[in-house]
């Protein structure tokens, strides 16, 4: 059983689905966790469930794509927690579009959440976690940053994006003692895919070995896991949550 005792977690994107059951999972195996989310208040419900878990909860309003909006954050964060020990970059969006007819706002909004607020929070991190020369670093990806998808250029762009950036920071940070790894989900049950017709859902289906889509809870288990001191030899590595989707 993993052991997460009197360590803090930073979980962006916190304020619901992945993120939500991230911060969960990782409370009931004993850390206190930070929430981030776009507004303060989108973390009500998350830092409740912590809570109910008997750990500590803190709540943090950011536009994690702003240079400042993120230092200043993370400096709350140090200042409120003491330490930061796991730093889950979670918080992502999508704005779906056949190539032609995406516009550049589509596009940087895609690349600036999902890729730059990746790389801001792990640089905004790194200087605490080079000092305690300790720290685990959880990017959330997607198997479409593997694979591609018609009408995804933007996400597919910026997942691939997060893939590189977190083999790059493996190997600038191993030498002292830091595992950065990412978790690429396949079909999640979310807010996201909620809306898909039948018909889409059912094609999806198809293409999954294990005939289901993934919970939130699925990709919280491998969260956790690259958490705990039972993945302290794996960094660098993109680990799949996706029922046999990609192989």
């Amino acid at each position: 059983m993993s052991n997460l005792n009197n360590q803090i977690a930073l979980v962006t994107g916190a304020g619901r689905g992945i993120g939500q059951a991230i911060a969960s999972k990782l409370a009931g195996a004993g850390a206190d966790i930070a929430a981030v989310d776009l507004k303060v208040e989108f973390c009500a419900e998350t830092c409740e469930k912590v809570r109910a878990l008997g750990r500590r909860a803190w709540a943090y309003g950011a536009d994690v794509s702003k240079a400042a909006a993120v230092d200043e954050t993370v400096e709350k964060v140090l200042a409120d927690c003491g330490r930061v020990d796991i730093l889950v970059n979670n918080a992502g969006i999508t704005k779906d579009t056949l190539l032609m007819r995406m516009s550049e706002a589509d596009w940087d909004a895609v690349l600036s959440i999902n890729l730059k607020g990746t790389f801001l929070f792990t640089k905004a991190l790194t200087r605490s976690f080079v000092k305690q020369r300790s720290g685990r670093i959880i990017n959330i990806a997607s198997v479409i940053g593997l694979v591609g998808n018609a009408g995804q250029c933007n996400y597919a762009a910026s997942k691939a994006g997060v893939i590189g950036l977190t083999k790059s920071v493996a190997r600038e940070l191993a030498s002292r003692g830091i595992t950065c790894n990412a978790i690429a989900p396949g079909f999640i049950e979310t807010s996201m895919t909620a809306v898909l017709g039948d018909d889409v859902r059912q094609k999806l289906l198809a293409q999954i070995p294990l005939g289901r889509l993934g919970s939130p809870d699925d990709v919280a288990n491998a969260a956790l896991f690259l958490a705990s001191d039972q993945a302290a030899y794996i960094t660098g590595q993109v680990l799949t949550v996706d029922g046999g989707m990609v192989m």
